[in-house]
């Protein structure tokens, strides 16, 4: 797979944005942005406290950043194992890896793996979604220390879309109430990733 990547690695920028112009990228975020701040202020969705949903306005988001909008190598794990990934409870939520992405940032290379949830698997209108949480060296400074998360679908060939600036806390960050998954340490990317949503801190 290594030697896939170098292959691939410098056409993914042409690849990416062939596939999703900067505008429409740009657009994507924006609403991306402007749905999280209207789930986030209504009171039948939001994960805030109360005191601080009455005080709501704005997640903090860093600027929309087109580079952090990748399109990935995608290699489907052909014997995904089911584990429990660990929380910040005891609740223990079962996973297995469906696949792991490769592509580059800046030059760099990297690696992340995707999650399914096997719990999700049971509902019909999340059959198709797969779940990808990662740290980076911004976590704990300017993006949150626990880490964060993005929402994914199966893709239908060997690519995925990543889009980091659609990167979003737990909920646990917010309200100590949410019991939520804690990155796996294979999902550490050696990279300050200055998009999606920062630390509510």
């Amino acid at each position: 797979m290594k030697n896939i990547f170098k292959v691939f690695v410098f056409l993914i920028p042409m690849v990416s944005f062939s596939q999703s112009s900067f505008e429409e990228i740009i657009k994507s975020n924006q609403e991306f942005q402007m749905q999280m701040n209207k789930d986030y202020a209504d009171e039948k969705h939001s994960p805030l406290k109360e005191e601080d949903r009455l005080n709501f306005k704005s997640l903090p988001f860093f600027e929309i950043d087109t580079s952090f909008c990748v399109n990935a190598i995608f290699e489907k794990d052909k014997k995904p194992k089911a584990f429990a990934m660990k929380t910040t409870t005891d609740r223990a939520p079962i996973y297995a890896i469906y696949g792991t992405a490769y592509f580059s940032i800046n030059e760099k290379e990297f690696e992340l793996k995707i999650y399914q949830s096997h719990n999700l698997l049971e509902k019909e209108e999340y059959k198709n979604h797969l779940f990808l949480p990662f740290t980076d060296l911004s976590s704990g400074e300017e993006s949150y220390g626990g880490g964060r998360f993005i929402d994914l679908l199966i893709p239908e060939g060997d690519s995925i879309i990543i889009d980091f600036n659609k990167a979003y806390n737990p909920y646990c960050a917010y309200n100590y109430k949410y019991s939520c998954p804690i990155p796996p340490r294979a999902n550490f990317i050696k990279i300050k990733v200055l998009a999606g949503v920062k630390s509510p801190h």
